[in-house]
């Protein structure tokens, strides 16, 4: 087996209770849940040999099973997604090559993203871990400025080298930019998105290392690779005139359901 993507999935968000549940109103009017979207998603990434919904909630695992879904259940002490995969992958004896970890709370992530994240992993044999970077017109980081001005924990962005390796992954708004963006222009700013290549062992270990320090301030389970020195490949994706967003807070509901009508997205 090549490529597993895993959809970690949990109810008892922090930010937002039951948001894999949330119904999510295409551009036909037709809604699907935030769970099913994210499921839908990835069954267009091409070359992956089987998609997991992952969790550790039975009303989300009825219900991912009840649209066709595979299903794990994994246990309630994970602590993050990377755990969840992890756990996952090992319960249902896999070994696969690469295993992908698409966050149940990207709907809009296009498949390239996927393709193009596996194909820069296997292009960089000594990178362990690798994950999509999106570089940000003017209204996008305008649009993550607004999320922190407003006290929201919303996107994440990322900084890396000249040779793509993560230098660091955060909440805030990094790097700072002395001077405005015009709307649709190019910004130095690249929003992290939320997907995850790992190969099989430092994924295995992950869940053996104990929480750190800047994962737990920033809340974002990749520095945990980080800070154990671990080399985590940024991989610039194209948006290819889509729209791209999380759904972090109930206040992106809105703007998700905006953006797939705007691209036409049932």
């Amino acid at each position: 087996m090549s490529v597993v993507i895993v959809i970690p999935a949990r109810h008892a968000s922090t930010r937002y209770p039951g948001k894999p549940l949330v119904p999510l109103t295409g551009a036909s009017g037709q809604a699907r849940t935030l769970i099913r979207r994210s499921w839908d998603a990835a069954m267009q990434v091409g070359g992956a040999d089987r998609v997991i919904v992952a969790t550790d909630d039975a009303r989300i695992a009825d219900h991912a099973a009840g649209f066709g879904a595979q299903v794990a259940i994994t246990s309630t002490t994970c602590r993050n997604g990377t755990e969840r995969c992890a756990e996952a992958v090992a319960a249902l004896g896999l070994s696969p090559e690469i295993v992908v970890n698409l966050q149940g709370d990207a709907p809009l992530t296009p498949a390239w993203f996927v393709e193009d994240l596996v194909a820069g992993l296997r292009r960089d044999p000594a990178a362990q871990v690798a994950t999509p970077v999106l570089n940000c017109t003017g209204a996008m980081r305008a649009d993550l400025m607004a999320d922190r001005a407003a006290g929201r924990v919303g996107g994440t962005t990322a900084v890396f080298g000249v040779d793509g390796r993560a230098l660091y992954f955060s909440k805030e708004v990094i790097p700072f930019v002395p001077h405005d963006v015009a709307p649709d222009a190019a910004s130095p700013v690249f929003h992290h998105v939320g997907v995850y290549a790992y190969r099989p062992e430092p994924l295995a270990a992950y869940a053996g290392w104990p929480e750190g320090t800047l994962e737990r301030l920033e809340g974002l389970e990749q520095l945990r690779f980080l800070e154990r020195g671990i080399p985590v490949l940024c991989v610039e994706v194209q948006a290819r005139g889509r729209e791209f967003w999380e759904l972090n807070n109930p206040e992106d509901v809105p703007k998700i359901e905006a953006m797939m009508r705007r691209m036409g997205l049932d």
